[in-house]
């Protein structure tokens, strides 16, 4: 390796949102989070991915938290490392598409409260859905990466994932993560893909992937060695199975080479000795079930990624019908080529898995139906790489037109009417934004807050009244 020049990899520390996403359900609270923020900040690393994706949703669904205080804890906490969020296009942090000024808007207020790096990506990679999102990212002087939705299928060429990373280059990106969400991309591909789109955009190049077919470490060994700039891993014990590669063993791995990180392995072992009791209490309460620590190479035919597989588990669970596990997985190809071979992410993962649930459980392929699979096959979502299954859609959607334009063509501005509905609620301008996403959710979230609030408060007051004997 004498002749390769030096140029430390990069990495991007995953274990506060990915990691604990993938393995167990998002369910990682703040202040489990923060005791270990002033030894993560010592580090060096590239950034901290700590944002966005599902945490939004869970801090106000099943943690009671506001996701924006969360943010806020963060930034303080991390003094010198940039903070990364996940951040899905037009759908923002939801499952469908908002308006531009919504997306704007929450652009504006994600940096303005301490993300740095924006990953900015669509489910179907319909470019059309990531330019406002990028835009305003550029607006306001922020770091806009684009990730493309690494997959496979015969309409995704070499040529294709190089015209999409120049076009993404022209649109005003800052960086391209290749998102392989569910552990498709192998050593051997993975270094002709890198070395390709380095041919297409001189744009630095992350790559985010999962450990669930087991070829992940070796993937970013080959990627790194091609030219790739960044990498995105999580410490040991949340790492693995559905999460990332472990990052002391990619930083051991680089060690002594051109790549090496220069990373402290004392300081990442005082790290991974916080996290392990949580990974201890997790397997012992269930929350991280150990079908999602294994490998499957299968996952190469099923392309389900992590956080994928974990819903799937729960959804079986919960309708009592676990034994119908694997036959989930084999439908779940069936439905992403009947509905166009999409790439398999949020909400996309969700849309087809789900639809995949119903076809196993009711005993009839699209005899129940989800409103997103009805979406989907409207074009609601923007154009998929290969058309539909005409029979499919047909029995979805009957005689109702498709649309061929940008979703977000069609909605007006949401904004002054979310603000309106929000109002008696509204404590901060964020709260606006909460509403607008999850806005069942986030009125009990509201309401929580409010109780909590005035609990306080009259806790306070009957203390500060109280009159006791001299």
């Amino acid at each position: 390796m004498a002749d390769i020049e030096k140029k430390p990899v990069k990495i991007v520390e995953t274990v506060l949102r990915d990691a604990h996403q993938s393995l167990l359900a998002t369910r990682m609270t703040t202040d489990q989070m923060l005791p270990v923020v002033e030894k993560m900040d010592k580090v060096g690393y590239y950034a901290v991915e700590c944002w966005g994706g599902a945490t939004f949703d869970a801090c106000l669904r099943f943690l009671k938290e506001d996701p924006w205080m969360r943010l806020r804890k963060l930034r303080d906490g991390f003094k010198d490392t940039k903070l990364q969020m996940l951040f899905r296009g037009q759908n923002i942090l939801g499952y469908n598409h908002y308006a531009d000024d919504v997306v704007e808007y929450f652009v504006q207020k994600s940096l303005a409260n301490g993300v740095d790096i924006i990953r900015i990506f669509d489910c179907l990679n319909d470019i059309r859905n990531l330019k406002t999102a990028v835009s305003a990212c550029n607006k306001e002087k922020g770091h806009a990466q684009v990730a493309l939705c690494y997959t496979l299928g015969d309409s995704y060429t070499l040529d294709y994932w190089k015209n999409i990373a120049k076009n993404i280059e022209d649109m005003g990106a800052d960086s391209i993560c290749i998102k392989d969400m569910a552990g498709l991309l192998t050593p051997y591909k993975a270094d002709e893909l890198v070395r390709a789109l380095k041919e297409s955009t001189k744009l630095p190049i992350d790559l985010h992937t999962h450990y669930t077919s087991g070829v992940a470490s070796m993937t970013y060994l080959k990627a790194v060695e091609a030219g790739c700039d960044i990498i995105d891993t999580a410490m040991s014990p949340l790492a693995l199975g559905t999460s990332q590669p472990a990052t002391e063993v990619m930083v051991e791995t680089f060690k002594g080479t051109p790549f090496d990180t220069g990373y402290d392995q004392t300081l990442l072992g005082d790290i991974a000795a916080y996290f392990q009791p949580i990974r201890e209490e997790a397997l012992k309460n269930g929350r991280l079930n150990p079908k999602v620590l294994g490998v499957n190479i299968k996952t190469l035919q099923y392309q389900v990624p992590g956080g994928m597989l974990s819903n799937l588990v729960g959804q079986l669970k919960e309708a009592g019908q676990e034994d119908k596990y694997v036959q989930v997985l084999e439908e779940v190809p069936r439905v992403r080529k009947d509905f166009g071979e999409p790439p398999l992410v949020t909400p996309s993962s969700q849309i087809v898995g789900t639809q995949a649930v119903l076809n196993v459980i009711s005993g009839e392929r699209y005899k129940m139906v989800t409103k997103e699979s009805k979406k989907i096959l409207m074009g609601e979502f923007g154009q998929t790489a290969k058309p539909f299954n005409e029979e499919v859609q047909k029995k979805i959607i009957g005689d109702e037109k498709p649309i061929t334009c940008r979703p977000a063509d069609l909605i007006k501005p949401q904004l002054a009417h979310f603000e309106k509905e929000c109002a008696q609620w509204k404590q901060q301008d964020e709260d606006v934004l909460s509403y607008a996403l999850f806005p069942a959710v986030a009125k009990d979230f509201f309401e929580y807050r409010e109780a909590q609030q005035t609990g306080v408060d009259a806790a306070a007051a009957d203390k500060k009244n109280k009159t006791y004997p001299v």
